[in-house]
């Protein structure tokens, strides 16, 4: 599914289109932003999370407190960053489970303690369960204070552990889902090895010769075209990536709907009091006015509180008038599920993609085919893939012995249901035993020592029994279906692969 994110206008000056950014092949390739204090980058990254926010999960590390606005807008759940880093590594693992756009404020926080709670912020991310490895942006504004390229005035184990988890977001997150953004004022100041895993670029206004020279040469630019990083007004990039353009792109950023808290200093007219020394020195009038004390802010939210809001489900919907056109029932609409199921498992690495990319896809399909009601959670989907790589034949699917199949694979975990109920069909229906090459991509794996040691799982806890004949063909047997498969070769071909062709 491609969705492309308009940024604004390339060119300068006049629009001469607009700079389109592929937000799927960001997803996978990483962006990097520099620019001197006053150049945009706080516009450019606002810029981009409004127009992302509708299609990806989002995720700010925000060290000033400038992003917040976005809950107002768009629903992003603030997290206050004075949190112990356990309750924050939840609160992590919390929001990845249920897809939920948060910024995390680091505003009020001391570097130090700014570094340890983004760390223990995107730790929790990167360690969350492999069920919820779906697509989050993650922003990280200021990104030198994170992944510094010298030691400073922090402490060595708090700079150990951001580095850390800035290297595992930029260099490991992408299998995870997780997709790193970062924005920094200086090149030479953030870690070479968090900015070299970067294949998107957009560089502002920087004027030190070091910046610009490592700036032109990341957009592959020759050193006598460095000096123009110093012309760039404010808000105007040279863009380059996989995601933009091949080629070097001036591009100005557009406009935003929402804005930061804290805004660039205005001029206004000033004008000195005429008794200036009066006020100064003379002690009367400052005793004689009234003390006005701000309220005192109201208490950031506790951590359950705060877990309780992320897991809440997100605002219903106002319901859409009833439709002229008679609903479709439950039978048609299973029916669409199935052949969606039978469309996902045709491709022939499915085997090998994780389930919640898998998921993804089945919930893109659904929208494309228009099929109503809500689609299936994550649960019963799994169930439903399960049974969907056997699809056994009608009159074999209403025995007694297949229901009776199904009953035991739900004793079992996920990611072998599929293994088992392969094995199972095979058995009822007198065919030969499924090879380590077919166990082993059923399992999601290429590995045919895997699919042995699984059969063997199999076998010790008492639901199957393999034995070998004459002819050291495999026979696996199921004492509690009374049936047992045909012998069959272990070293013999994926049958998967091999039956896909006449299949088709």
């Amino acid at each position: 599914m491609k969705v492309q994110i308009d940024m604004g206008a390339t060119g300068a000056g006049v629009s001469k289109g607009s700079a389109l950014l592929d937000l799927e092949e960001l997803l996978a390739t990483r962006l990097l932003v520099q620019g001197n204090s006053g150049s945009g980058k706080s516009h450019l990254l606002r810029r981009l999370l409004e127009q992302s926010a509708p299609w990806v999960q989002q995720c700010i590390i925000d060290p000033e407190g400038d992003f917040v606005t976005l809950a107002d807008k768009f629903g992003h759940v603030v997290v206050d960053a004075a949190r112990t880093e356990a309750e924050l590594t939840r609160i992590a693992g919390r929001i990845r489970q249920h897809r939920v756009s948060v910024v995390l404020n680091l505003e009020g926080l001391d570097v130090e303690q700014q570094m340890r709670a983004a760390a223990a912020f995107l730790g929790g991310m990167f360690d969350a369960d492999r069920d919820h490895w779906y697509p989050v942006l993650v922003v990280v504004d200021e990104a030198q204070l994170f992944a510094p390229a010298v030691g400073g005035e922090v402490s060595d184990e708090a700079r150990k552990l951001s580095l850390g988890a800035m290297t595992n977001l930029m260099c490991r997150g992408r299998k995870r889902g997780l997709a790193g953004v970062i924005a920094t004022q200086r090149l030479a100041k953030l870690a070479k090895n968090v900015a070299a895993e970067a294949s998107n670029f957009l560089m502002g206004r920087t004027f030190l010769d070091i910046d610009m020279a490592r700036a032109a040469d990341l957009l592959g630019m020759e050193k006598r075209q460095a000096e123009q990083f110093r012309d760039l007004a404010r808000g105007h990039f040279i863009a380059l990536g996989p995601a933009i353009s091949r080629r070097p792109l001036p591009v100005v950023i557009g406009t935003v709907e929402t804005s930061a808290r804290s805004t660039s200093p205005k001029l206004t007219p000033f004008e000195a009091p005429v008794d200036a020394a009066e006020l100064i020195f003379t002690a009367e009038p400052e005793l004689a006015r009234p003390v006005v004390r701000r309220p005192a802010p109201p208490p950031p939210p506790s951590t359950n509180e705060l877990l309780a809001q992320v897991a809440r489900a997100r605002p219903e919907a106002e319901p859409t008038p009833q439709s002229l056109f008679p609903e479709i029932d439950e039978a048609e609409r299973d029916s669409q599920i199935d052949a969606i199921m039978v469309e996902l498992l045709s491709d022939p690495d499915a085997a090998f993609r994780t389930t919640a990319v898998l998921y993804q896809d089945f919930l893109v399909r659904c929208r494309i085919r228009r099929v109503p009601g809500e689609p299936p959670e994550l649960p019963a989907f799994k169930r439903r893939l399960a049974v969907a790589r056997v699809a056994p034949e009608k009159e074999l699917a209403d025995s007694d012995g297949w229901q009776a199949a199904l009953a035991m694979s739900e004793t079992l975990t996920d990611d072998v249901q599929g293994v088992f109920l392969v094995l199972a069909q095979a058995a009822l229906a007198g065919e030969p035993c499924p090879s380590d090459a077919t166990v082993a991509r059923l399992y999601g794996t290429h590995s045919t020592s895997r699919a042995r040691r699984l059969l063997t799982w199999f076998e010790e806890r008492g639901l199957l029994v393999v034995r070998l004949d004459f002819r050291n063909n495999r026979v696996v047997a199921f004492p509690d279906l009374n049936c047992e498969t045909a012998p069959g070769d272990p070293n013999g071909p994926d049958a998967l692969i091999d039956e896909r062709p006449a299949a088709e």
